[in-house]
């Protein structure tokens, strides 16, 4: 990853304002992206090339995306089998608006997000839960069942300064996991804040070709610009194969499908074909008790209605494309080396059943790939992802969270507050390109943020 030079950023600041916006650059989801309002509802609207038929599932899926699950046994057989023990009672609590979960405020409980547990990897690479606790903390509970612990989060300030003096401050999370209901924690347990992220345009990255993913890889830095990005390869549950993994934080889940399965059951404690067992590790005797809402609790065509919701739902198009210090950020975006994860242009492929989203041009600013981030933001390992690994995430969308959920919080755990303590807080082989934004002139700084308000 190359470092700009000062006289390069010079030149970009006095040049640039003579670009023009690449035709189609708004569409960022191809024929998938909607123009409609741009207000709180930016992330909820279908992909507007959906025939109506297809719409109708659409809304199907919508529907048990937001309603809420309920115990067992209920009149509600349809939505019963919530837990025993759960996170969410229903996807829309941390994806609220199909948008991005927020962090708690000081000393407050994780509540949009998840707590990913592990001791470990086991023989395939997947997390190895806590003996007592899982691979997933369950601070909730139904009747007659006890929570598991209390995800407790408190803030520490880190101070810095750009390369012209003007001060920053950062701050990164305390994780304490308080009254834990089954014994002490595993002494090897690494424990870590996940929030959930926006909803919009997953079935377009399903859509990109392995071999896309595959061609930007260089695991040796074969071409000696410090960035080393890796395909991410995980054991698919449905086929008991090992294929490329590509969504959530760390790229654990292969496919829509396969995420939203996962996340029934380890957000809900909800069971479908893909993970038929209940969440109730062994010390959990309550929990292997209580009663369930049927084999499997998710029913396959509620399972199939949510993943095609979720693969559906449109990407927002982009705004004030033709700004021309929204165009001095796209260049600034180039120069500083952030398009070296982030790439701005891919074309989608033929997926199965999704003639919308197939050989689309879209614009998601990822590669997909396993990236080493440094060691401030480590977590868990998971499958081929090192703790210092994280999956560069799509930033389309990132611009309308303020307005969809009311805050500006990113990075896996929420730290940042806004694009430029994100931009601070990248190390490993994303260093040289902080460094670059951080030594930047200010103006420079300032063309970055105003481009990713537009995405």
């Amino acid at each position: 990853m190359r470092r700009i030079a000062p006289f390069a950023i010079a030149l970009l600041v006095a040049c640039s304002s003579g670009r023009s916006p690449e035709p189609g650059e708004a569409r960022s989801g191809g024929d998938a992206t909607h123009f409609l309002l741009f207000g709180s509802q930016s992330f909820t609207f279908p992909a507007p090339n959906l025939s109506s038929e297809r719409r109708a599932a659409f809304f199907t899926g919508n529907a048990f995306f937001n309603q809420g699950w309920v115990t067992a046994p209920a009149s509600t057989t349809a939505r019963d089998g919530l837990g025993p023990t759960f996170h969410a009672g229903s996807c829309s609590a941390c994806h609220f608006r199909d948008g991005r979960g927020a962090p708690p405020d000081e000393g407050g409980t994780v509540t949009e997000g998840t707590i990913p547990l592990a001791i470990g990897r086991g023989p395939d690479g997947a997390p190895l839960g806590d003996p007592s606790y899982g691979t997933q903390l369950q601070p909730f509970a139904i009747m007659g069942v006890e929570g598991e612990a209390r995800p407790v989060v408190r803030w520490e300030e880190v101070l810095g300064e750009y390369g012209d003096g003007e001060p920053y401050s950062l701050r990164r999370p305390v994780l304490t996991l308080e009254d834990p209901a089954f014994g002490p924690f595993h002494p090897d347990l690494v424990a870590e804040v996940r929030m959930a992220p926006a909803m919009i345009g997953l079935g377009l990255l399903e859509a990109l070709p392995d071999a896309t993913l595959e061609a930007f890889a260089d695991p040796e830095d074969a071409d000696g610009d410090g960035i080393s990005g890796r395909v991410q390869r995980v054991v698919d549950a449905i086929t008991g194969e090992r294929v490329i993994g590509r969504f959530g934080w760390k790229a654990g889940q292969p496919t829509v499908l396969h995420q939203s399965a996962a996340a029934f059951s380890g957000d809900m404690g909800l069971t479908s074909r893909v993970f038929p067992d209940e969440n109730c590790p062994p010390a959990q005797e309550a929990c292997a008790a209580a009663p369930t809402g049927g084999e499997p609790e998710v029913q396959d065509d509620i399972l199939d209605d949510v993943a095609f919701y979720s693969r559906t739902l449109a990407v927002p198009a982009r705004r004030a494309v033709d700004d021309p210090e929204v165009l001095r950020g796209r260049d600034a975006m180039v120069e500083l080396g952030c398009t070296g994860c982030h790439a701005p242009r891919l074309e989608t492929g033929t997926l199965e059943g999704f003639p919308e989203l197939s050989n689309q041009t879209i614009r998601p600013y990822t590669d997909l790939l396993l990236h080493d981030m440094g060691e401030d933001l480590a977590g868990r390992p998971e499958f081929e992802a090192s703790e210092a690994e994280w999956r560069t995430p799509p930033l389309w969308g990132v611009g309308l969270i303020d307005t969809v959920n009311g805050h500006t919080h990113l990075l896996h755990d929420g730290r940042a507050r806004g694009f430029a303590e994100a931009i601070l807080w990248h190390g490993g082989e994303a260093e040289a390109a902080r460094e670059a934004f951080r030594t930047a002139p200010r103006r420079v700084r300032e063309a970055l943020l105003r481009f990713l308000e537009t995405l």
